[in-house]
């Protein structure tokens, strides 16, 4: 069982950053896609192979983060994922990113504040499973995410200004 904890591990962290590559990926794609001023079919069509590999990535890491429960619960290691604030902030950035992914798609939010959560989110999702952001408390992993959602919102929206004013 100990053996398969490297292969979760890495799965997660692929799984987290095929999200985030395609996080960014899409937000390229969209600012050339907008660039004539509509959206047609084929561009339709590639935001679509996009979604579906936003889909894939968001799979990988969840299923792998549920084996790695699983395994952990079978080791009896003494510190369980669940009594964790690491877990829990990894479970609510993936709960938001499929909840704003809806809220887009059913256009009840806003693109801008919508890419921006999402961006962010799966920038999180990356670097906590690779260990790479601090021991902080859920208030205090929640408080930072807002932070750099916001810094996110103006850096998104200065950058689609400045590519798609008019010349």
């Amino acid at each position: 069982m100990a053996a398969f904890v490297p292969y979760l591990v890495f799965c997660q962290a692929l799984g987290a950053f095929f999200g985030a590559l395609m996080a960014v990926w899409s937000e390229i794609v969209y600012v050339r896609a907008m660039r004539d001023g509509k959206i047609d079919t084929a561009e339709r069509a590639h935001l679509d192979v996009i979604a579906k590999g936003l889909r894939f990535g968001m799979t990988l890491l969840l299923l792998s983060s549920f084996a790695l429960v699983v395994v952990d619960y079978e080791l009896k290691l003494p510190l369980q994922p669940a009594l964790s604030s690491s877990y829990w902030f990894s479970i609510t950035l993936a709960l938001l990113i499929v909840g704003v992914s809806w809220a887009l798609s059913r256009k009840t939010i806003t693109f801008a504040l919508g890419s921006a959560i999402i961006f962010s989110s799966w920038w999180f999702l990356f670097f906590l499973s690779l260990g790479q952001l601090p021991a902080l408390s859920f208030g205090a992993s929640l408080f930072t995410l807002v932070v750099a959602t916001g810094l996110f919102y103006a850096l998104l929206e200065y950058s689609r200004f400045l590519i798609l004013r008019k010349r």
